[in-house]
């Protein structure tokens, strides 16, 4: 165990006025993240810093006792041993590590620090905690299709209660980029394409991860990644050029960002990508006049690994000296990975290249941050590996995972009512997918396990169901046999599910596709399986929207169940027997064709909209698909048969400072219960700039009975309606709106119009 007593009495023999701190209203206020007054002996023991420790506390490395897949996801580098990163520690010249080996690893440096430092200043321990920490949730996008942004707050809260119990300080989570090109590898990682729901889930996981404050030894603080439009890269290819204008950035891609921050995130991380030609990581205007001066933010900006020394591989530092100038001067507050903080930060204050009150800004930032964290009280507080092993897969956390997966899993079609299953038919399942401990707890993670999850043969057979299991091909390549091998079983069969789609690494950092399609040996496992013409579920795995082709996409059944994490084929299993009906949503607009990316649901109709019908000339469409998507945003069916009706509202005007209740019935005209999202899009027929031709405004999950009808209910503000402007401020002007109550985003629903007027 840590000698807690021993180290909470060294620092503060060192600090002195820790203990007024931790009865401080302060510490409400860092923990918020505001720029409001710092404790004195911060200020206090920062005048006895020399500048090689303060440089030290801005500098951040991969642990050289890595945990899990730490050192395939982000290898630590210059082969440091951990002897010699405990000295570098105890020396001053680390404010922390990441993706570390627990909380014994923890225990043995944080105990170094605090007996053998010269200031005592603890260590912060930070990992990627993206969906889970020993108990892996769905991927966050599948996640978002929950449209349950208090699912999120849940699994978030419990992975911050396993990942803080294992000695992590500190999570680069949640991921709220906007995603619309799915071509992007990190599209697995974010909130998809829509700003509300971005909005919304950014927030969730900021409570879920920070929970009732960060002092909490169950409680991490949250880093709102990746700060800016990361996932607006051309092409869809990661770390790539972004340019787009500033109207769009605050738009599209700042209020993710915005609502986090609102919600106590208290640490940012700037992004790769330039916008506009200045790299992230050295944009002064992006982190300081936005975040800081204009926003108010007062908590910490990390780089990404090693995204400052990449600005001389972008082109606008010419040696490590001098990126480590540019990311400073911009705002980046902590260096990670690279170590240039350390090396050149010293010597570029001495030059008077870096005024040292911009040092001393920064370091009272980490400093302000580890005493929110409870450090200064108690370095140990989340160190206790007894402990760690007591939170881990604990019974509660795998049901919740469960929960979550089913809630995640997304049922694109049914035809004939195929699902759900009887268990009494003989399945043939089949795909690279169908059984076997991999690609079942997805990409980026540290510390999950495929080995302690469970697979869809085990899940469907714990279920009750009789199954049997072929391969067919590989997820890249054929397999000797596979083929002919996959078509007995199917001939043998009542039903054949088709498992297949992407393993987990064709999804997340620097997994970028030119096709979003199933790889080629699968689609001709599929084409083949179906010829036998027996009834045919499509069970896709994937990272990302996929354009789907030939049988895949003429399956009587296809369900998207992502990557779905610990209690993957189980909760499959709930589907696809019925235990469970499916409801979730596509948060990803799933295309005709790849070339249609980048796509979206709320896209602009331009001056020559394509009219439903026949094909006409010199129209915005392409040659080999409509501009629309195979299954829109929004999109998820049930095992009930939900109907739309009778759209009414309150008034046919909006008054300016008043509000608009907008209401519809939704029926469950079928046999068996089911869980619909009801969606409330608008579409602002005319204004001072063009806007798209639908936006989500509202949602409502709501349970139906068989035979029930239930009023659903809405309102509308002129707020609501307010987009950034020409002078980039909020506004909006009177005029006609269209408005739809409606299953998806490309779905009629039942439609009305409104008109706000200024009185």
């Amino acid at each position: 165990m840590p000698d807690t007593r021993m180290s909470r009495r060294a620092a503060v023999a060192v600090l002195g006025a820790v203990a007024g701190w931790a009865a401080s209203p302060l510490r409400a206020a860092v923990e918020a993240a505001s720029a409001g007054p710092t404790p004195a002996f911060i200020d206090a023991l920062i005048g006895r810093m020399t500048l090689e420790e303060k440089a030290g506390q801005l500098s951040l490395m991969a642990a050289a006792w890595g945990g899990g897949a730490a050192a395939t996801l982000n290898p630590p580098g210059g082969a440091v041993s951990f002897d010699a990163q405990i000295e570098d520690a105890v020396a001053g010249r680390l404010t922390g590590v990441f993706n570390g080996g627990g909380a014994e690893m923890a225990r043995r440096m944080q105990t170094a620090v605090m007996r053998r430092s010269r200031l005592k200043i603890p260590l912060m321990f930070a990992a990627d905690v993206i969906h889970g920490h020993r108990t892996i949730f769905p991927i966050p996008v599948g996640e978002v299709a929950s449209f349950d942004p208090d699912l999120a707050e849940r699994t978030a809260r419990a992975a911050a209660f396993e990942a803080s119990g294992a000695g992590i300080d500190w999570t680069f989570a949640p991921m709220v980029d906007i995603a619309r090109d799915q071509r992007w590898g990190r599209a697995m990682e974010g909130a998809g394409e829509d700003v509300l729901l971005g909005r919304l889930f950014a927030a969730a996981r900021v409570r879920g991860f920070q929970g009732r404050g960060l002092a909490s030894d169950e409680a991490v603080m949250a880093c709102a990644k990746h700060f800016a439009a990361y996932g607006a890269a051309e092409a869809g290819l990661d770390y790539s050029t972004v340019d787009i204008s500033e109207r769009t950035l605050r738009e599209v891609y700042f209020p993710p960002f915005q609502q986090a921050f609102a919600a106590g995130a208290a640490s940012t991380m700037a992004s790769f990508n330039e916008i506009a030609g200045t790299p992230s990581t050295a944009n002064h205007w992006l982190l300081t006049d936005i975040l800081r001066d204009e926003w108010g933010f007062g908590g910490i900006v990390v780089s990404d690994y090693t995204g400052d020394e990449e600005l001389i591989a972008h082109g606008v530092a010419v040696d490590g000296r001098d990126a480590a100038r540019l990311a400073f001067l911009a705002g980046v507050d902590i260096s990670m990975q690279s170590g240039l903080y350390r090396l050149h930060l010293p010597g570029l204050v001495r030059d008077s290249a870096v005024p040292e009150a911009l040092v001393d800004q920064s370091v009272r930032r980490v400093l302000r941050v580890k005493a929110a964290l409870g450090l200064f009280d108690n370095p140990f507080l989340r160190i206790d590996p007894k402990r760690e092993a007591a939170r881990s897969r604990r019974p509660e956390s795998l049901a919740l995972a469960r929960e979550a997966a089913c809630k995640s899993i997304v049922l694109l079609k049914n035809d004939g009512d195929l699902l759900p299953l009887a268990k009494s038919s003989q399945i043939a399942l089949i795909g690279p997918f169908a059984s076997g401990q991999h690609d079942l707890i997805g990409g980026w993670c540290v510390y999950g396990d495929d080995k302690q999850a469970i697979d869809l043969a085990s899940g469907m057979r714990g279920a009750g169901g009789v199954v049997t299991t072929t391969a067919g091909s590989d997820v890249d390549a054929p397999l000797d046999g596979g083929i002919e091998a996959a078509l007995a079983a199917a001939r043998a069969a009542d039903v054949v599910v088709l498992a297949i789609g992407e393993s987990q690494e064709m999804a997340g950092e620097a997994q970028s596709r030119t096709a979003i399609v199933v790889p080629a040996a699968q689609q001709a496992l599929a084409e083949a399986v179906a010829a036998v013409g027996k009834p045919m579920v499509v069970l896709l795995k994937n990272g990302r929207a996929l354009a789907l082709s030939g049988a895949v996409r003429d399956a009587r059944a296809i369900v998207v169940t992502w990557q779905l994490g610990s209690q993957s084929g189980a909760a499959m299993a709930d589907i696809l027997y019925g235990a469970v009906g499916p409801s979730g949503r596509l948060p990803v607009s799933f295309p005709f064709e790849s070339g249609q990316e980048p796509y979206h649901y709320d896209h602009k109709a331009t001056g020559r909209p394509a009219p439903a019908g026949p094909r006409q000339p010199y129209k915005a469409q392409y040659r080999e698909a409509p501009n629309a998507a195979l299954y829109p945003f929004g999109h998820g069916l049930t095992y009930g048969r939900i109907a739309y009706a009778d759209l009414a509202l309150d008034s046919p005007t909006l008054a300016w400072d008043g509000t608009i209740a907008i209401t519809a019935n939704v029926r469950n005209n079928g046999a068996r219960r089911a869980e619909e999202v009801v969606q409330l899009y608008i579409h602002d027929r005319a204004d001072s700039v063009t806007r798209p031709v639908r936006e989500l405004k509202a949602f409502s999950r709501i349970a139906l009975e068989p035979g029930e009808v239930r009023t659903v209910r809405f309102a509308l503000r002129r707020a609501d309606l307010e987009f950034v402007g020409p002078a980039l401020k909020p506004t909006v002007s009177p005029g006609w709106f269209d408005v739809w109550v409606a299953p998806s985003a490309q779905a009629g629903g039942v439609k009305g119009e409104f008109r706000l007027v200024r009185t």
